[in-house]
């Protein structure tokens, strides 16, 4: 778990990600059938992924919802704010 703190701060979630999977492959064989929702996972939604896998093990309840939730508005900003950042550029 401490690689994957590190390396999400060096270099990103979806970096974070993969070497998680690299090194822990048993825990995403489990918590997915295929390899198919890990892939979409790492492209579309990485910080999304990455909560889930860290609340996945004792299942979904309660406030576990709340990490999926901040995941979700972590993607939703990392989405906008490239857009916000580059508002000007189109504009003139």
């Amino acid at each position: 778990m401490c690689c994957v703190f590190t390396t999400l701060l060096l270099a990103g979630p979806r970096l974070g990600a993969i070497i998680w999977w690299l090194i822990n492959p048993v825990r995403w064989n489990l918590a997915f059938g295929s390899i198919l929702w890990p892939i979409l996972g790492i492209i579309l939604a990485p910080w999304t992924l990455l909560m889930y896998m860290i609340v996945f093990p004792g299942g979904v309840f309660g406030l576990d919802w709340l990490w999926i939730g901040l995941g979700i508005l972590f993607d939703l900003g990392w989405y906008a704010g490239g857009g916000f950042g580059n508002r000007d550029r189109f504009g003139r």
